[in-house]
C-alpha cells in the first residue's frame, strides 16, 4: 500500500474515531459505510487507534447476527477530566471519563476558607476523587474550576469575587503548581449555562441565558451556541445592570430579606414571618398560604422579570433558565415571571427552572474539560504502527 499523506491519515483516523464514539459497538464495514471511507483505509486507521489505546474490540455483540464480524468501541477511560465548583462555603468536585460518565463525585464544606485554603482543599478533593474512581491519577487530562467572579481571559486573574484572597490572585497558576496539570478557570455562572446546554433544559437551544439568583445575581449568556464572555469576562454581571437607578430591583437573598423586613414593619396583618427573614423560610410560608409571604414572592417575581427584560431586549434569547437558591422556586415564580414578560416585551423568552439544580456549575466544568480532553487524547496519542 502506498504511503498515506500525514494530513489525510490524520483526517481518516479522526473520522473513524468519531464514528466509533457515536455508534459503538460497530464493525469495520459499518464504519466504512457511515464515515464513507474505504474498508482498507478504515482497517489502517483502526489499527493505529488500537495501538494508541483509543479504541478496542468490543466484548458486547450488537443486536442481530454478526456473521463473524469484529466490533469496536472507544476506550472511555483513556483520559479523565476533573471538574470543580468553588463557592464561598463549599467545594464540589467530580471526575468523568471520555464518555462523560461520572466516575466519582464528592462535596465538602469549606466555611470561612480563603483562596489558599480553597487550593489546599481542592488538592485534597482531587486525591479523594481519583481514588474513588478506581482509575490511575495519570489519566487525568485537565482540570476545570468554576469560581464566583469574573475571569480575565489573558491574565487569568479573578475579579469581583466574594472569596477572601481570590481577588486579583494568580489562583490558576497556584493550582497548576499544586496539581501538576493544566487548569482552566471559568466564571461559575458561565459554566452553569454550559451545563444546561450539555445536559439540562437548554439542550438544542442556540440562544439562551442562565440566570442565577441567590446571594448574588449573574447570567451566563449563550448566543449561536457559543458562550459570550465579553471583553473583560464580565458579560452577564447583572448586579451592575441597573446602576444609577433609584428603584430597588435586586431579587437576591439579602435584598429580599430587607424587603420582607420593611413589609412586615409596615403591615398590620398577621403572618408567619420572623427575623432574619430567610428567603427559604419566606417561600415556605408562601406555599403554606401566608398572605404576606405571597406578597414577597410576587415582588421577587417582579424583580426577576425586570432583570430578564434587558437580556431579552438586547440578545433576543429564546430561553432563560432560572437557577440559584431563589431561582429554583419554579412552582411559585415561573407563572408570574412569564406573565410579566408577556406584558412587557414583544417577544418574551421561554422561562424555565434549571434541570441540574446545584450540579449545574459542576456539569458545565466537566463539559468544558471533556471537549478539550477528547481532542488531547487524539493529538497526544501514542505513535501508531508504522505503515508500509
Amino acid at each position: 500500500m502506498a504511503a498515506i499523506p500525514p494530513l489525510l491519515k490524520d483526517l481518516n483516523e479522526r473520522a473513524v474515531l468519531e464514528t466509533v464514539r457515536k455508534h459503538a459497538p460497530i464493525s469495520r464495514a459499518q464504519i466504512s459505510r457511515r464515515a464513507r471511507i474505504s474498508k482498507p483505509t478504515v482497517s489502517v486507521a483502526l489499527q493505529s487507534l488500537l495501538d494508541a489505546g483509543l479504541v478496542r474490540e468490543s466484548r458486547d455483540d450488537p443486536d442481530g447476527p454478526s456473521y463473524g464480524a469484529t466490533f469496536f468501541e472507544p476506550v472511555h477511560e483513556a483520559a479523565l477530566v476533573l471538574g470543580f465548583d468553588l463557592g464561598a462555603r463549599f467545594l464540589r468536585g467530580a471526575v468523568c471519563d471520555l464518555d462523560g460518565r461520572i466516575r466519582s463525585r464528592q462535596d465538602v464544606e469549606t466555611p470561612n476558607a480563603d483562596a489558599a485554603r480553597m487550593a489546599e482543599a481542592l488538592v485534597e478533593l482531587r486525591d479523594a476523587l481519583v481514588a474513588a474512581s478506581g482509575l490511575a491519577g495519570e489519566l487525568v487530562d485537565r482540570v476545570v474550576v468554576g469560581v464566583p467572579g469574573a475571569v480575565d481571559r489573558t491574565s487569568r486573574d479573578v475579579r469581583l469575587t466574594n472569596v477572601p484572597g481570590l481577588e486579583g490572585a494568580a489562583f490558576a497558576d497556584d493550582l497548576e503548581r499544586r496539581l501538576g496539570l493544566p487548569v482552566a478557570l471559568e466564571n461559575d455562572i458561565d459554566l452553569a449555562a454550559l451545563g444546561e446546554q450539555w445536559l439540562g433544559v437548554a439542550r438544542g437551544v442556540e440562544d439562551f441565558a442562565f440566570m442565577s439568583i441567590g446571594t448574588g445575581l449573574g447570567a451566563g449568556i449563550v448566543l449561536r451556541g457559543e458562550l459570550v464572555r465579553g471583553r473583560h469576562g464580565t458579560a452577564g454581571e447583572l448586579d451592575y445592570a441597573h446602576a444609577g437607578l433609584d428603584s430597588d430591583v435586586d431579587p437576591c437573598a439579602a435584598a429580599v430579606a430587607a424587603y420582607t423586613e420593611r413589609l412586615v414593619a409596615e403591615s398590620g396583618e398577621a403572618h408567619a414571618l420572623a427575623p432574619p427573614y430567610d428567603a427559604r423560610a419566606t417561600f415556605g410560608a408562601a406555599r403554606a398560604g401566608d398572605a404576606l409571604a405571597k406578597q414577597v414572592v410576587a415582588e421577587v417575581a417582579r424583580r426577576i422579570a425586570v432583570n430578564v427584560v434587558p437580556v431579552a431586549a438586547v440578545a433576543d434569547v429564546e430561553l432563560v433558565v432560572l437557577g440559584g437558591g431563589l431561582g429554583s422556586n419554579g412552582d411559585l415564580l415561573l407563572e408570574p415571571v412569564r406573565g410579566l414578560l408577556a406584558d412587557w416585551v414583544p417577544y418574551p423568552p421561554r422561562v424555565e427552572v434549571s434541570a441540574l439544580s446545584e450540579a449545574a456549575v459542576l456539569t458545565g466544568a466537566l463539559s468544558v474539560g471533556l471537549r478539550d480532553a477528547l481532542e488531547n487524547v487524539f493529538v497526544n496519542r501514542r505513535a501508531p504502527t508504522a505503515l508500509a
